[in-house]
């Protein structure tokens, strides 16, 4: 049955969300979290989670699966499922039949990672059968390593084409992701909103550190190790600031390395700076968080490519300054953000560079440009328009 449109403005909106849970916990697991938690105040919100997300035995992070990285569940404000296993049976149909009783406006599904695309088919199917829009947001395409599986990349490639051409509405988070939906699949520009990542705030706002007039400057990097993640790029650069400015530099590197990638550790190893690298290869506790953040002077992100970063709003909610290469969605994330230095991707020498420009910024603290209340309401303004429809 097709949903009253003309009665949601007389209660408040009801609106689904189909995201990341935290038994296979990574970035987009902190992003539905917010997200949720941004839409309770203002709708009646359910929430849909995808919990086992491949066979654990293949996770990048099966050491820590069901661990209790974070406490924060959405179970404190917004009916929740959880979860959408991988074999789908029996979770699927309990998640369908989730999804019906609480009668959603507006499904929207959290787009990251191929894995999800069966759960995610079957539900657009279902609200598109009872007529409730659905939005898909994308926080980035198909990934690389993801397309590249014998088989399973054509047709998650495939699977993901069907799931944007038929949703409703499209959310990206950059200019050039709005750019790349467009072209890619040929979806109308006037059904795809770029809205700002919002911030996620484990760490706080942290104070400048108090240290000594000896203490070095400490650089940190944190997030996953993968190969595109150019922690390399850093540890390069790490060296030529130790050359150039002996003793003054200290390197804290925060990060569970994903996909073999150890590239970046032996460099760590081979470097004749090594007992100034602290190495924390593994994913932290939230608990953890605000420590490496409270004795960091400055943050490096040195991508290779990407759409999107957690890593980077943590540390603008932080507060921190921060180095970041000029790629994909990061440009525009930070265009905004008084503490950001930009510099080239894979150059050692413009990364370091990049570094000692941002030595003036050191001892401040900045503001996050960004919020989940900006973000709730670029979507609720999406919503008013496909309900008009």
């Amino acid at each position: 049955m097709m949903p009253d449109h003309r009665a949601v403005g007389l209660r408040r909106p009801r609106v689904c969300i189909v995201g990341s849970g935290m038994h296979f916990i990574s970035g987009p697991s902190y992003y539905t979290y917010f997200l949720s938690q941004a839409f309770a105040e203002t709708s009646d919100v359910s929430v849909i989670l995808m919990r086992a997300l491949v066979p654990r035995f293949l996770y990048p992070g099966r050491s820590r699966v069901g661990a209790p990285i974070s406490p924060l569940s959405t179970r404190g404000f917004a009916p929740t499922f959880d979860g959408i296993d991988w074999t789908l049976v029996p979770s699927l149909p309990r998640a369908l039949r989730f999804f019906r009783q609480h009668r959603p406006d507006v499904l929207v599904l959290e787009w990251w990672s191929a894995s999800c695309l069966p759960a995610y088919l079957a539900l657009s199917k279902a609200a598109r059968y009872a007529g409730i829009p659905v939005v898909l947001e994308l926080h980035e395409d198909l990934h690389a390593s993801e397309a590249k599986i014998p088989l399973a990349g054509p047709l998650a490639a495939r699977g993901l084409r069907h799931l944007v051409v038929t949703a409703d509405a499209h959310v990206v988070h950059s200019p050039s992701d709005f750019d790349t939906l467009v072209e890619r699949y040929a979806v109308d520009p006037g059904r795809v909103l770029t809205v700002h990542h919002g911030p996620f705030n484990m760490a706080g706002h942290v104070a400048v550190r108090e240290r000594g007039a000896d203490d070095p400057n400490t650089i940190l990097f944190f997030g996953t190790v993968r190969p595109y993640k150019g922690l390399e790029v850093l540890v390069e650069a790490f060296d030529r600031l130790c050359e150039q400015q002996p003793g003054r530099w200290r390197l804290i590197v925060v990060g569970e390395p994903w996909e073999g990638w150890r590239l970046p550790f032996d460099k760590v190893a081979a470097s004749p700076n090594r007992t100034a690298i602290e190495t924390v290869a593994r994913y932290v506790r939230d608990e953890e968080i605000p420590e490496y953040f409270s004795r960091a002077d400055v943050v490096a992100l040195p991508y290779l490519e990407s759409s999107a970063s957690g890593p980077l709003h943590l540390t603008m909610a932080a507060g921190l300054p921060v180095v970041v290469t000029a790629v994909g969605g990061l440009g525009y994330a930070v265009s905004e953000y008084k503490g950001a230095v930009l510099v080239p991707p894979a150059d050692p020498a413009a990364l370091m560079q990049g570094i000692l420009d941002a030595q003036p910024l050191f001892r401040s603290r900045f503001e996050d440009p960004h919020s989940w209340s900006t973000t709730r309401e670029a979507f609720e303004e999406l919503f008013v328009k496909l309900l008009q429809d």
